[in-house]
């Protein structure tokens, strides 16, 4: 489980395909203190399994499923990923419970500048619609982030100067695509209130 507090990115040091995985090598330098092999980290918001481990050169797999889900099938050696380490006993959860299962991708329609902020436009995906709710939550890229105003295209994300400073986000233009985690708790909401309805009742 994860919260959505991007600790920092991470720099891809190698890219490695096989007939049935992908393998990443990532420079978990800073963020890799007490990591074992069998433990997971979120990469752009996708729930990865450590499989080897060499100083801070650490190197995950990923199946076809989660590369045709997400935008990892498209990291490059020399990129840069949101780095989050899952949650523990004790730890201040300060975002919304995730569980790294990324649903789907989305593309940016608009970025502008606000300030020190961006403001964002994401594609609103059939796939998650239900659950993207004005001030509601949502994970992209990994991030814990606070809906703006929603239609069936898009919807707006306010970036602050932190998020800015810890993530990637800054650096993704529009027509670039981010993961997409609704919110847990929405989609439970949401699915009992549309079962129920079905119901009759």
């Amino acid at each position: 489980m994860y919260t959505g507090i991007v600790a920092g990115t991470c720099r891809v040091l190698a890219v490695e395909e096989g007939e049935e995985v992908c393998s990443f090598v990532v420079d978990l330098s800073g963020h890799d203190d007490g990591l074992k092999i069998g433990a997971s980290v979120a990469l752009d918001g996708v729930c990865m399994t450590v499989v080897a481990i060499d100083g801070s050169q650490i190197r995950f797999d990923a199946i076809p499923e989660t590369l045709e889900r997400t935008t990892l099938s498209g990291l490059e050696k020399g990129g840069w990923v949101n780095v989050e380490r899952s949650l523990r006993v004790g730890d201040e959860l300060g975002g919304h419970i995730l569980s790294g299962h990324v649903m789907t991708t989305a593309g940016i329609l608009a970025k502008t500048e606000r300030g020190e902020g961006i403001d964002l436009m994401v594609e609103n995906p059939v796939a998650v619609r239900p659950y993207i709710l004005e001030k509601g939550f949502i994970a992209v890229d990994g991030m814990s982030l606070t809906i703006g105003e929603v239609s069936d295209r898009g919807f707006a994300l306010h970036i602050i100067p932190e998020t800015l400073r810890v993530t990637t986000i800054g650096d993704k233009g529009v027509g670039e695509k981010v993961n997409i985690e609704a919110d847990s708790r929405t989609q439970a909401v949401v699915e009992a209130v549309m079962r129920g309805m079905g119901d009759g009742t």
